[in-house]
């Protein structure tokens, strides 16, 4: 237990979410039907499908294999770019999520799990754009060209309509990233225009229990491990080589997807 709380709340939360209800689909206690985004159906009142289209994260080895890098993702922006502003970090994410809803009603997506992963690792990337990262163990890149990588993957594996679900992604992390974290100067990023509307309200702040004025201190102390899923931060005095272990990507979720 002591383990799960050093994870970050609002990462602790996707992970928890990403496998409570990607499990019982694949242990076939619930039907997958029943969690997919339908837009007529949620119309009708079904709301819960909105959530829970955002959680599904398919299942077998690409399953365990998104997970990783949406924890690893996910926990590097909480820890490096967001201390101590966790309750913004979820709020900010929640604002992306609504446009990565908004941006995939038009497509007729049902699942938008491979989207939110796509802007939080565009995110992540973005804000770290020279880390050295490896697919497959046989090409390294700059972070910075990372998510079109994963987007020219998911389109040779997949097809078309799973990268275009990706590239929602990425066109929502841009707009946050835009907003929130367009640079002030040549040397670190700092707060963008979105500074007052990606603010948490009150009752969020409470709920995480994050500092009201807390703010970000991030890229003075320290750099950016490149890992095989993604990338952390890594203190000053801990800089290890960077790693090269390939990585299996696995298939966009679409619907009627082994």
């Amino acid at each position: 237990m002591d383990e799960i709380r050093k994870i970050p709340p609002v990462t602790r939360t996707l992970i928890a979410a990403t496998v409570g209800i990607s499990l019982p689909v694949m242990l076939q206690l619930v039907s997958g039907y029943r969690i997919l985004f339908v837009w007529k159906l949620v119309k009708g009142g079904q709301v819960w499908r909105i959530p829970t289209s955002f959680f599904f994260g398919g299942s077998g080895f690409p399953f365990l294999f998104d997970l990783v890098m949406l924890y690893r993702n996910s926990e590097q922006l909480e820890t490096a770019w967001y201390p101590r502003r966790s309750a913004d970090y979820a709020y900010q994410l929640g604002l992306a999520s609504a446009v990565i809803l908004a941006l995939n009603i038009p497509l007729e997506t049902y699942v938008h799990y491979r989207a939110l992963l796509s802007c939080i690792t565009y995110l992540s990337t973005r804000l770290s754009p020279e880390t050295p990262m490896s697919i497959f163990g046989l090409l390294t890149i700059k972070a910075l060209y990372f998510p079109f990588a994963l987007i020219a993957l998911d389109l040779i594996q997949a097809g078309p309509a799973a990268a275009m679900v990706s590239l929602t992604g990425v066109v929502a992390g841009h707009i946050w990233y835009m907003l929130e974290w367009t640079p002030r100067g040549p040397q670190r990023p700092g707060r963008g225009t979105g500074e007052v509307v990606g603010r948490a309200p009150n009752w969020l702040i409470r709920l995480i229990g994050q500092d009201r004025d807390a703010s970000s201190t991030v890229g003075s102390s320290g750099s950016s491990d490149s890992r095989p899923y993604g990338q952390a931060f890594v203190p000053r005095e801990r800089q290890p080589t960077a790693t090269t272990t390939g990585y299996n990507w696995g298939r966009g979720n679409r619907l009627g997807s082994d």
